[in-house]
């Protein structure tokens, strides 16, 4: 038997020009504004995963490298991904 994963209820304020960029959004895909943003909700959660995961490959190919001025750039680069810029 499978198990399934009960839905959890979560309560959300939205700025008010936000709520309208979810609504009109989900008006134009035909979704409900609930699975709207669970789906932008999941694409976040997405992306910031693959973020972390560029950073530990980076901060590692910093850590090994052996050339001088590419660790350099790749600490610049690490810098950039910290602090922005």
């Amino acid at each position: 038997m499978g198990t399934t994963e009960k839905a959890v209820r979560q309560s959300v304020s939205l700025p008010p020009k936000l709520a309208r960029q979810v609504r009109t959004l989900a008006r134009s895909r035909r979704l409900s504004k609930n699975r709207l943003l669970v789906e932008l909700i999941e694409n976040g959660l997405d992306a910031e995963m693959r973020k972390q995961a560029q950073f530990f490959e980076l901060a590692e190919r910093f850590r090994s490298e052996k050339d001088p001025e590419e660790a350099k750039r790749l600490g610049d680069e690490l810098g950039r991904m910290v602090f922005g810029g």
